[in-house]
């Protein structure tokens, strides 16, 4: 086998620079499925990019889950941990108004670097499926303890629901003493669901503290025929804002990247995924790696000469 560089140092310093060119943040995704049950999960593709998506991510939510009783998350897990990861999973009970389409959020997170310390559901009578709570606690993270709201808005009370939100962020203070937090999912925030007069409606918008991580104009759909941010990103409090790394909220286009037919992808989801990112508790400064390259291949290419 050719190998791509040409000598021992060459080699070194193109596997180390990999290395460091690798996100060194913390990556939050969320990923609303069109409908994710045993039926959908027997499809190997479908569950082969699933994999391949969420094993991106330190933490993943995923919406429109259809799974009682938990065989289709067990079989995504199995295949999550043959990365040689340690997926583990945490799950709201079945949510929904109509009993035909009863759904949970689950959130998947690599248990070596992330834990979860505690877990609500919110029990609001405005939601059509209440958000679902989960603190969670990792070295790896700058901000070590935070709390994260997972959210899957009625697209018809899309704003009557955000603006609950803050009811929700205020129950949260009260109940585990904590301001750090970041709702995800799709919040429906776009389009005709919500228009920019709407917006001074919800308090998430109106109140001082939040902060939203993708913008307007981002489309986050699969389809050919919208334009809409329905997926977003919100934080309280500049401190957490602080420790998100900058401009790293974005989409993840799976199908451009895993180079899937547009129908497949629509058969996965109307939705991409978004992500964001934590400054890591181990970033290092930006003038440090270039000298530990330099070293490194200097160390190397003294020892492979004296052989």
């Amino acid at each position: 086998m050719k190998l791509c560089c040409s000598s021992p140092r060459a080699l070194l310093l193109f596997l180390l620079l990999g290395w460091w060119g690798r996100s060194s943040g913390f990556k939050i995704c969320s990923f609303k499925l069109q409908s994710l049950n045993s039926t959908k999960a027997a499809n190997k593709r479908v569950m082969y990019t699933l994999k391949r998506v969420v094993s991106r991510c330190d933490v993943c939510l995923l919406q429109g889950v259809n799974d009682p009783n938990g065989s289709v998350m067990k079989h995504l897990v199995t295949k999550l941990n043959s990365y040689n990861h340690q997926y583990q999973t945490v799950a709201s009970r079945s949510l929904g108004v109509n009993p035909n389409d009863m759904q949970e959020y689950v959130f998947l997170y690599r248990s070596e670097i992330v834990s979860v310390s505690d877990h609500h559901q919110y029990k609001g009578k405005s939601f059509a499926r209440p958000p679902f709570l989960v603190r969670f606690k990792s070295k790896e993270t700058r901000v070590g303890d935070f709390v994260l709201v997972a959210v899957n808005t009625a697209p018809g009370r899309a704003v009557q629901e955000m603006d609950q939100l803050y009811d929700v962020f205020t129950d949260i203070s009260k109940r585990w003493n904590t301001e750090t937090v970041m709702f995800l999912g799709n919040f429906n925030a776009g389009c005709s669901h919500m228009t920019r007069p709407k917006k001074k409606e919800i308090r998430l918008f109106t109140k001082k503290g939040f902060y939203w991580l993708i913008g307007d104009h981002v489309d986050t759909t699969t389809t050919d025929t919208t334009d809409c941010a329905y997926d977003r990103f919100v934080v309280h409090g500049k401190s957490f804002l602080k420790q998100v790394e900058p401009q790293s909220a974005s989409v993840f286009n799976y199908a451009k990247t895993y180079q899937i037919k547009k129908m497949e992808a629509m058969h996965i989801s109307e939705h991409f995924p978004i992500e964001v990112e934590l400054k890591s508790s181990t970033h290092l400064p930006q003038a440090t790696p270039l000298l530990i390259l330099l070293s490194l291949s200097a160390i190397l290419s003294s020892s492979l000469a004296a052989l």
